[in-house]
């Protein structure tokens, strides 16, 4: 992301969650009722190229990426919270509306990290949307050059306890090493916390659509300044994850994310093997 202008993969993101509620039919894999507030005039803009196109690879292969990888994560979330979880740890946060949809009610603490610059950018957002500021704490972290643990502590998060981290969306934009730093990092988290982490496959473990799919997304967005810079195989990342402390629990597959039934659909969305979830865990010392 360029330090002065907000990051087009967190409006797409956003608005590819808002459009399926307006573009795709029932069932919906995940309602985000929030990102279109949000993103105020952007919104009915970018909108508006899913109701033309929706039926595009590109577009409907970003509705359904973002919508299945919230539904899994949020779905953890809620199961954990069940059981007495209280915090949870949004990294690389972006647009992310959980905060403002679990609302002051919400059992669960959220501590949403991110560039400084994407954070200012949010909160602008919100005051031109007219919309009070979500129950989330905001810590700045640049994940090429910061350690999240220090911001988190200082906004209140509590190291001894455990809480779930999500890191969806992110990965892809990194490098190797600042990877592997924010996975040391989690690592050092409570027994008990899990991870749930985005991860890019390299072309030889990409399906046909994920294939496809990659070949129209990677070069749009090293145009607009945010490459894909790092990929992993399940059992490489499950290796960097061990040496860190995280014990890999599973790799799910975005087919796989979500209750089959879902995909049972009249619309354009289908699961692609481009990305993969992986969910690890802190185990105890």
């Amino acid at each position: 992301m360029y330090e002065a202008q907000p990051s087009q993969t967190a409006i797409m993101a956003a608005a590819a969650r808002a459009a399926h509620l307006v573009v795709d039919q029932e069932p919906f894999i995940f309602r985000d009722t929030e990102a279109a507030p949000l993103l105020g005039p952007l919104a009915e803009e970018i909108i508006g190229y899913h109701r033309a196109y929706g039926d595009h690879l590109i577009l409907a292969g970003t509705r359904a990426q973002v919508t299945a990888r919230s539904h899994y994560t949020e779905r953890r979330l809620a199961e954990l919270a069940r059981g007495g979880l209280e915090q949870y740890v949004v990294l690389g946060a972006g647009l992310d509306t959980f905060a403002r949809r679990s609302g002051p009610a919400g059992r669960v603490e959220v501590f949403e990290v991110d560039h400084p610059a994407t954070q200012q950018w949010k909160r602008e957002l919100f005051s031109a949307a007219g919309i009070d500021r979500p129950e989330g704490t905001f810590v700045p972290v640049d994940f090429e050059t910061g350690d999240p643990v220090t911001g988190l502590v200082s906004a209140g998060f509590d190291p001894s306890r455990p809480a779930l981290v999500s890191w969806l969306g992110v990965s892809m934009y990194l490098t190797r090493d600042a990877i592997e730093a924010t996975l040391a990092a989690v690592g050092r988290f409570a027994p008990g916390t899990e991870l749930v982490m985005e991860y890019a496959l390299p072309p030889d473990l990409r399906d046909e659509r994920g294939g496809a799919y990659a070949d129209f997304a990677l070069p749009a967005a090293a145009e607009r300044g945010e490459p894909w810079l790092s990929f992993f195989a399940p059992g490489d990342l499950s290796a960097v994850l061990d040496r860190h402390g995280l014990a890999t629990a599973g790799h799910v597959r975005q087919a796989d994310s979500v209750d089959p039934a879902l995909w049972r659909r009249s619309d354009a969305l289908r699961p692609a093997d481009l990305c993969r979830l992986v969910r690890a865990t802190v185990p105890a010392r």
